[in-house]
């Protein structure tokens, strides 16, 4: 939680104990000054929390006779599942009055939690990373290009009984061991230092150090079928960003084709089509023409979605690899324009 949330929660802790406290006493109960407290007073007002100031000598603040906040009965899966719900929401734009009334929403409810609750949830809130996709519709942000099918692949949440323990490990530095499902049905058990837990086009995953293999590791929540905390604790690197490292351990993946392109453009343009999470880019500057092109490399299980999304670029490209690729864009391009010149459709395969 944010300083200023968790210490208007804590004026409210205050007032709950009874009686007025003077806004001098409260101030040197948070640490913050006078007109600090009248503010936090301001945004319990706005959450609808009946807080009275009283004047005079001994005035201050108090909360209304009879006031308390009854506790609210949620399930550990419920809980986790509304604050996530609130913050990927606030996430993606889908709130009003600029946030405010997500992040009023999820401290009403953070307040009323049961405290054993509440550390554990905070545990995921402070672990948790979102990724940014952006530019191809759903299906396409998939590794490897759409399902068979084309539709989107429907999302896939971790158990809080996974969860909930592998964010408290992440948070206190704690080793952990997991019970693992890998694509091909093997399984196996690992112990794995965790550096911290990401969401990313419906799938999340959990970065850390495999100590047993010497290397760092990305797994997918969903295929872990349990998560014990271990003794001891381990020194996370410093500045690792969780959601990069899901990215680039995506886009890199081994995956039935390799492709590589080289596009006219800037990176911006080209991530407007092709996300993190499905390519990586390398900056190849043309010494002739004085122009910028990228090295974009892609690992896809098939080629057949690939000639829209390099249409839709709308940058002069070059395909290096594979010369299939080239057939397929040369194909796609062909019924484009058969299409195109055909008023009545008869171009139409």
């Amino acid at each position: 939680m944010a300083r200023p949330t968790a210490r208007v929660l804590a004026l409210l802790e205050l007032l709950q104990s009874g009686g007025t406290r003077t806004v001098s006493e409260l101030a040197a109960a948070l640490g913050v000054d006078e007109r600090t407290v009248r503010r936090y007073a301001g945004h319990l007002l706005e959450l609808d929390v009946p807080v009275e100031s009283v004047r005079g000598r001994y005035g201050g603040y108090r909360l209304a006779p009879g006031y308390r906040m009854p506790p609210l009965m949620l399930s550990d899966d419920e809980a986790l599942a509304v604050l996530l719900g609130l913050i990927a929401g606030r996430r993606a734009g889908l709130t009003t009055s600029a946030g405010v009334a997500s992040e009023t929403a999820a401290a009403k409810i953070r307040r009323v939690l049961p405290e054993r609750l509440g550390r554990r949830l905070d545990a995921v809130l402070d672990s948790l990373a979102f990724t940014a996709v952006g530019g191809p519709p759903a299906t396409l942000t998939a590794v490897g290009g759409p399902p068979a099918t084309g539709t989107p692949r429907p999302p896939a949440a971790p158990r809080s009984s996974v969860l909930l323990p592998l964010a408290d490990a992440v948070r206190h530095h704690r080793p952990i061991r997991i019970r693992y499902t890998a694509a091909d049905g093997r399984r196996s058990e690992r112990v794995l230092h965790p550096y911290g837990l990401v969401s990313h086009a419906g799938r999340w995953y959990v970065t850390g150090a495999d100590p047993a293999r010497g290397e760092d590791r990305m797994f997918r929540l969903d295929r872990v079928s349990d998560a014990r905390t271990l003794p001891g604790s381990f020194v996370p690197p410093a500045g690792v960003d969780t959601a990069e490292r899901v990215l680039t351990g995506l886009a890199t993946a081994p995956y039935a084709h390799e492709v590589s392109l080289r596009v006219e453009g800037t990176a911006e343009q080209i991530r407007a089509r092709i996300p993190a999470g499905l390519a990586t880019l390398t900056e190849v500057p043309d010494a002739v023409t004085q122009s910028t092109w990228f090295r974009v490399e892609l690992r896809v299980e098939s080629l057949t979605w690939l000639p829209a999304v390099i249409a839709s670029l709308d940058r002069p490209f070059v395909i290096e690899r594979p010369a299939e690729l080239r057939c397929l864009v040369a194909d796609f391009g062909e019924r484009l324009a058969r299409s195109a010149r055909s008023p009545h459709g008869e171009g139409r395969d």
